[in-house]
């Protein structure tokens, strides 16, 4: 029997009422396994009212009562990390160990969240005139909405929901319906630590439930994490219906390799940065800057490693990457391969046409190689989003940074280099809004904040950190005076004593 994932409403399952249902597909096996509801606009209508309800009391809620329940979900989180594990694994395909540290890298924006306290001190000056103090707060928003990509299921909604509800608000997520068990299962654990009803909901659909929750007069932000085109709509529509907005789009990941660096520590971290996760990741490396006499080397030391990697279903232990998302996607990733070649590329490593024994139906792709890659080819200039690698030449630290800033993207990037000097200028040169220094993928931890530059990010707020904090409240400032009780109305003594 097929498995149904449905809403969750009012701190509870709600079953799908529009009678449109999407499939969820084992992407190792290529097998249906689930069924899920698609939200009609009245279902995320009643999930918008039940969080506009919960509002009322969590809004006023104390940060103590707030943090109480986080620390219990944390408690949870923590306890069934294996199982929302093998949930990512089972719709994504992702191997468990992957999976698991998914799992771990929400869990630091819950740590957050637990300490929000700290985060929501507000400022107080005394006396700035006579007997007058001013102090700035924060507040809650109210309804906030979260509409998440496929492939982070548990921790991308969990670089949202922990900070907004602890700031006060209340939540509506529409996840990737490629993948939405994980989500359910996060609102079953945050109702067993004792979330108020109403205070998380989840819809789940396509751009029918997305559109209203972007046009919804009582959803007052909306988050996002997907692809550039996506962002860019969510973020002029959103904006034009009166909402703050944070969208984070794609990217095009460069790593400069530079001729002093340790080019095996170069070649271990392009593999590791380009291929995890099959390559389903926007912090991904996807373009490898060779400069200088070093690109021979450097390819062939990629090669040797790629060319290692074990690739099979995401529950075998032994595997290291497990299958693309979707046969539409693997399709679509195996043509950029194809193309290579007459773009002007060297096709070094051809991962299509790839199959794993007894699984043949999976969405199966091998490791991809394209070396001397010329910036117009498109397997340069797209975002893939699978295991390919492009690798580009220059001949010196100008023209390779030239290379990266001219990318319309601009989310994270990498040099490796023993030269400090090199890596200080880099780091202040460089347009992007994550960099790392003989680190690969630079991905902050949960109390700085995540996001990119140019095409990567449409809004000004990043993610999570102090910028997750601001988004979900709004300041407000209070300018008090008293009258002082030593100037009460002759005949009333208060024992204050007279000193002026």
């Amino acid at each position: 029997m097929t498995k149904i994932v449905n809403h969750w409403i009012g701190g509870k399952t709600a079953e799908g009422a529009s009678g449109t249902y999407g499939p969820v597909t084992n992407p190792a096996t290529g097998e249906v396994t689930t069924k899920v509801a698609f939200a009609s606009v009245d279902e995320v209508d009643a999930a918008v009212a039940a969080a506009k309800e919960a509002f009322r009391t969590w809004g006023q809620s104390s940060l103590a009562q707030r943090t109480s329940v986080l620390f219990k979900f944390r408690a949870l989180l923590d306890a069934h990390r294996d199982e929302i594990a093998e949930l990512i694994t089972a719709e994504h395909g992702k191997v468990h160990s992957d999976a698991l540290g998914e799992v771990a890298r929400g869990l630091e924006i819950v740590d957050l969240a637990c300490g929000i306290n700290v985060q929501l001190k507000g400022e107080l000056s005394t006396q700035v005139a006579s007997r007058v103090d001013v102090a700035s707060i924060r507040q809650p928003l109210g309804v906030v909405a979260g509409i998440t990509p496929f492939n982070f299921p548990a921790m991308v909604p969990m670089w949202m929901f922990p900070l907004a509800i602890a700031c006060g608000n209340t939540f509506v997520l529409k996840p990737s319906e490629k993948d939405p068990s994980a989500s359910v299962r996060l609102a079953e654990l945050l109702a067993e630590a004792g979330l108020p009803e109403g205070v998380f909901n989840v819809v789940h659909g396509d751009k029918v439930a997305v559109d209203r929750l972007l046009e919804h007069p009582d959803v007052k932000a909306v988050s996002f994490v997907g692809s550039t085109p996506i962002a860019r709509y969510i973020h002029t529509t959103a904006s034009a219906n009166g909402k703050r907005v944070q969208a984070l789009g794609g990217a095009k990941n460069h790593m400069l390799v530079l001729p002093d660096a340790d080019l095996d520590a170069a070649a271990d971290a392009a593999v590791s940065a380009a291929y995890g996760s099959a390559g389903e990741r926007c912090m991904a490396i996807s373009a490898v800057v060779a400069v200088g006499a070093i690109g021979d080397e450097l390819v062939e030391k990629i090669r040797e490693r790629a060319e290692k990697i074990k690739i099979g279903p995401g529950d075998d232990p032994a595997s290291e990457m497990g299958p693309l998302i979707t046969a539409t996607h693997r399709d679509k990733v195996a043509s950029y391969v194809a193309g290579a070649a007459d773009e002007g590329a060297e096709v070094v490593l051809d991962g299509t046409g790839y199959t794993v024994d007894g699984h043949e139906n999976g969405h199966w792709i091998g490791i991809s190689l394209l070396d001397k890659v010329p910036t117009t080819a498109k397997a340069y200039q797209d975002e893939i989003f699978g295991p390919v690698l492009c690798v580009l030449r220059a001949d010196t630290y100008e023209e390779a940074l030239d290379v990266v800033n001219a990318s319309p993207y601009g989310n994270g990037t990498a040099i490796f280099t023993r030269d400090g000097g090199a890596a200080r200028r880099f780091q202040l040169e460089v347009e992007a809004g994550m960099v790392g220094v003989n680190v690969p993928i630079p991905v902050p931890v949960g109390y700085h904040s995540f996001g990119g530059w140019k095409d990567s990010l449409f809004g000004d707020h990043h993610i999570y950190g102090n910028d997750g904090t601001h988004f979900y409240t709004r300041g407000k400032v209070v300018t008090t005076r008293w009258p002082d009780p030593a100037d009460a109305p002759s005949g009333v003594d208060l024992g204050f004593p007279r000193n002026h």
